[in-house]
């Protein structure tokens, strides 16, 4: 069962529906599918096990924080290893998703789209019914398969704060 929530969080100046619940740190992180263009299904988590993984969720790639937070982590992959995996998850259809990336020339971030079920949304409690697209949030899974750091943004509009984030996944390396 989903569990819905609808006092904290808002749009604007009213409440949205969150569907799910929050995600702890410590806990396993829930796997989940989505997909890529050609809509063919991939499971972020399986495809990276053994690695750092971050997981940007924004809203959609075609608003100004989403463009801006995306571009900003292909950066910070870039200067990474090969031991620290960044995705980022939209509502966006797969194909927008690939034609948005060429556009900006993001191509070490790995990008996937949870519109078909919105598993990730769910399970990570950030799936906003009225809009059917995701709250702003970043996830890092360590090598183990647990959260080691998560912070729901309080606003769409909110970027992370990329130092910690990066600083959070180089430390999860152990």
């Amino acid at each position: 069962m989903t569990t819905v929530r609808n006092d904290f969080f808002k749009i604007g100046d009213k409440f949205a529906t969150i569907l799910g619940d929050d995600v702890q740190v410590g806990q396993q992180a829930p796997e989940f599918a989505s997909v890529i263009p050609g809509w063919a299904s991939v499971s972020p988590l399986q495809e990276s096990k053994g690695k750092v993984i971050i997981l940007s969720a924004v809203p959609s790639l075609d608003t100004d924080t989403c463009d801006r937070e995306t571009r900003r982590f292909n950066e910070e992959a870039a200067k990474l290893g090969d031991d620290i995996i960044i995705y980022t998850i939209s509502t966006d259809f797969p194909m927008a998703q690939k034609r948005w990336c060429g556009a900006a020339g993001v191509d070490k971030v790995k990008v996937v789209s949870d519109v078909l079920e919105a598993d990730f949304g769910i399970k990570y409690g950030l799936l906003i019914k009225e809009r059917r697209y995701l709250r702003r949030a970043v996830f890092i899974v360590g090598r183990d398969g647990k959260l080691t750091y998560v912070n729901y943004l309080p606003e769409l509009g909110k970027e992370p704060d990329y130092d910690e984030v990066i600083a959070a996944a180089k430390k999860a390396l152990g």
